[in-house]
């Protein structure tokens, strides 16, 4: 397997286990949904290990001690990209109910397989950018153009490239190699990495579309 820069696969033995449940096209919609947030939690422990803690005093029941909480240096900003990202985002509130939950908008064309934009809750621009941590959502990075689309929208707006995650489920190795081309300091957290596109622009052996079944659209 190629190895690539700034990637990691997050191959826990419960990630396995569910990744498992998701690929099967038996598995219905309440059960898909369920995997994919045992997955979601697995995903970002891994992508969030590098935030900062400071030390603070705390009075527990018998004692007073020190511990720590993380540092509110930096502000994290969760940006699931509609629709399948949103049960990402669930899982994200969660973990993190102090971060900013900022809305991406966009559709694959799928004659041309780019991007339609259709919404965006991103402000024009970012008092310090520096100081933002992106953590952009998408069960799949297929053809990276909606990835690089989203990754754009930020690095903009001067948020630095290493502050940047980006997290899928499913990730393809010509939509990380695009990634990495453009944007080589974005890390990219997935559960898998999968063998390559099919001719419409779909991971093999993939899952079908996950916004379909995250919301029980499956046209039979």
């Amino acid at each position: 397997m190629t190895e690539y820069k700034n990637v990691c696969v997050v191959n826990h033995p419960l990630c396995c286990h569910n990744l498992s449940i998701i690929r099967n096209k038996e598995t219905n919609a309440e059960v898909f949904r369920n995997a994919i947030k045992r997955i979601t939690y697995l995903l970002f422990y891994k992508a969030t290990e590098d935030l900062t803690l400071e030390d603070i005093e705390i009075d527990t029941p018998l004692e007073r001690c020190r511990t720590k909480i993380l540092k509110r240096d930096k502000e994290v900003i969760i940006a699931p990209i509609l629709r399948a990202g949103l049960i990402f985002s669930d899982v994200a509130n969660e973990i993190m109910p102090f971060a900013t939950v900022r809305h991406i908008g966009m559709y694959r064309d799928e004659e041309t397989l780019t991007p339609v934009w259709y919404y965006n809750k991103i402000p024009v621009e970012f008092d310090n950018p520096k100081d933002k941590i992106i953590l952009i959502l998408d069960p799949m990075l297929a053809t990276g153009n909606s990835a690089i689309d989203a990754i754009k929208l930020f690095a903009n707006k001067k948020v630095p490239q290493n502050n940047i995650r980006f997290i899928s489920l499913i990730s393809a190795p010509e939509g990380l190699n695009k990634v990495q081309t453009m944007y080589p300091d974005v890390k990219i957290i997935t559960a898998s990495i999968d063998n390559c596109l099919n001719e419409y622009g779909y991971i093999r052996p993939g899952l079908g579309d996950a916004g379909d079944r995250i919301f029980n659209t499956v046209e039979n």
